[in-house]
C-alpha cells in the first residue's frame, strides 16, 4: 500500500495542485470571457431587442444566480468538501455555450446565463477556498492574486479571441465554442486530477486558538455584512467593484458601438480592462502581503472612480482605451486583496462560510450595474450610468478608508 503524502502547508509544499487549481479557474474565467463582447451585439443585432434594461437582464440573471451560489458553496464545501462542489460547478457549465448557439429567443441566453452563474458561483468559490486552504496564512495574499489573475486573464484574452472569430465567423457559433471546450478540459481536471484539501483546513486550525464557540450560519452573517468593521468594508468595496464590472460587460460595448467601432475594436477595448486587471493582480496581492491590505483597497476604489470618469468623459478610442487600464488596474489593487482581507480575518473552520457571505455581496454587485446601469442609460443615456457608477466608487472608497483596519497579521516588509 503506498503511504499517503504528509499534508504540508505552503505554496511551495502544495505546488502541484495550486497550478492546477490555477489552470482550472483560468478556465472558469474563460466561460465568461466567451461572452463579454458578443451578448450585447447579438441582443441588438440577432434579437433585435432595445431598452437597455431588458437586454442587460442576462447580467443581472447571472449576478444573482452566482452570488447565491456562492453562499452555498461556502456552507457545501464545509459539509461534503471542496471538490464535490467543484465537480459540480463544472457540470452546470456544459450546456453553457449550446444554450446560447441554439437560442431562438433571448430568454434562452438569460437561462444559460443562470447556469453560467451557477457554474461561477460554484467553481470559482471552491478554486478560491482550496486555494487558501493550501497555502496557510502566509502567502494568502500572492495566492488570491496568482488565482484572480488567472481567472480574469483568461476574461481578456477570450473575449478577444471571441471577437476575432466573431468578426470573421459570425456571432454564431464560432465564438461559444470556446466555452465548451473549456467546460469539458475543467470537467476531466476536477474530476482526475484535483485532490481534496479539508485536511489543509484541520492543519491550520491545529495551530490556531479554537474558534468562538456556537458561531452560527446567521452569526457569520451578520459579521460579514454588517457587524464585523473589516468583513463589512469588505462586502461592500467588492459589491461596488463588481457593479462597475457588471456595467462595462453590459454597457461599454454599447457605447463603443454607437461610436462607429467595428467588433473587433470594441472586443480589444472591452479586453483591455480584464486583462490590466488580471496581470496586475500578479503584483498587488504578493504586496499585500508585504505592505498591508488596507491602503490597496482604498487607492484601487480611488482609481477605479477616476478610470470611470475618464471613460464616460472621453469622446474616442484613445481615451476610452486609457480609461479601461486604469480601471483594470484600480481592480488589480482591490479584487485578490479584499479576498484575503476575509481569509485573514475569519477563522479556518468557518472561512468558507465567510466567503461564502463576501462573494455573495460582491457577486450581487452584477446584478445591481446591469439593472442600475440599464435604468440609468434608458432615462438619462449610457456615459450617464458610467458617471453613477464613478460616483458610487469615490463613496465606497470612503467606507473603506473609516471603516476598515489592517488585517494582515505582519504587515512590513
Amino acid at each position: 500500500m503506498t503511504a499517503s503524502r504528509p499534508i504540508r502547508l505552503g505554496l511551495r509544499e502544495n505546488a502541484a495542485q495550486f497550478i492546477l487549481l490555477v489552470a482550472v479557474n483560468a478556465l472558469v474565467g474563460g466561460m465568461v470571457g466567451q461572452q463579454q463582447t458578443i451578448l450585447p451585439l447579438l441582443a441588438e443585432r440577432t434579437f433585435h431587442l432595445t431598452g437597455y434594461a431588458f437586454i442587460f437582464a442576462y447580467v443581472a440573471a447571472f449576478g444573482v444566480t452566482k452570488a447565491a451560489t456562492n453562499y452555498l458553496a461556502g456552507t457545501l464545501a464545509d459539509r461534503f468538501g471542496r471538490k464535490p462542489v467543484l465537480v459540480t460547478g463544472w457540470l452546470f457549465a456544459l450546456p453553457v455555450p449550446l444554450l446560447i448557439i441554439w437560442a431562438p429567443s433571448w430568454g434562452w441566453v438569460v437561462f444559460a446565463n443562470i447556469l453560467l452563474g451557477v457554474n461561477q458561483g460554484l467553481s470559482w468559490s471552491t478554486t478560491v477556498m482550496m486555494k487558501i486552504d493550501l497555502v496557510g496564512p502566509r502567502q494568502r495574499g500572492l495566492a488570491m492574486g496568482l488565482n484572480e489573475a488567472a481567472g480574469y486573464g483568461a476574461v481578456a484574452v477570450t473575449s478577444l479571441l471571441a471577437g476575432m472569430l466573431a468578426e470573421q465567423y459570425g456571432l454564431r457559433p464560432a465564438p461559444f465554442l470556446l466555452g465548451l471546450s473549456y467546460a469539458v478540459l475543467a470537467l476531466i481536471l476536477s474530476t482526475v486530477f484535483i485532490r481534496e484539501t479539508r485536511d489543509h483546513v484541520a492543519l491550520e486550525s491545529s495551530t490556531m486558538q479554537p474558534a468562538e464557540p456556537g458561531l452560527t450560519n446567521a452569526r457569520i452573517f451578520a459579521d460579514t455584512t454588517w457587524r464585523q468593521p473589516a468583513l463589512s468594508a469588505a462586502s461592500q468595496a467588492g459589491l461596488v467593484n463588481n457593479l462597475n464590472f457588471g456595467l462595462s460587460w453590459g454597457v461599454f460595448p454599447l457605447l463603443f458601438a454607437g461610436a462607429g467601432l467595428n467588433v473587433a475594436q470594441i472586443a480589444l477595448l472591452v479586453a483591455l480592462y480584464p486583462a490590466v486587471w488580471g496581470l496586475g493582480q500578479l503584483a498587488t496581492g504578493w504586496l499585500s502581503d508585504r505592505w498591508g491590505r488596507k491602503p490597496f483597497v482604498a487607492l484601487g476604489m480611488i482609481l477605479q472612480a477616476a478610470a470611470l470618469a475618464a471613460i464616460a468623459a472621453s469622446p474616442g478610442f484613445a481615451g476610452w482605451a486609457c480609461g479601461a487600464i486604469v480601471l483594470g488596474l484600480g481592480t488589480a489593487m482591490v479584487y485578490p486583496v479584499l479576498l484575503a482581507v476575509v481569509g485573514d480575518v475569519a477563522h479556518p473552520t468557518w472561512r468558507a462560510r465567510a466567503l461564502g457571505v463576501y462573494r455573495l455581496w460582491r457577486d450581487l454587485g452584477y446584478a445591481f450595474g446591469a439593472l442600475v446601469g440599464g435604468l440609468i442609460a434608458d432615462a438619462f443615456g449610457l456615459t450617464a450610468a458610467v458617471w453613477a457608477a464613478a460616483v458610487l466608487s469615490l463613496l465606497s472608497a470612503g467606507v473603506v478608508m473609516t471603516r476598515m483596519y489592517e488585517t494582515h497579521p505582519r504587515p512590513g516588509p
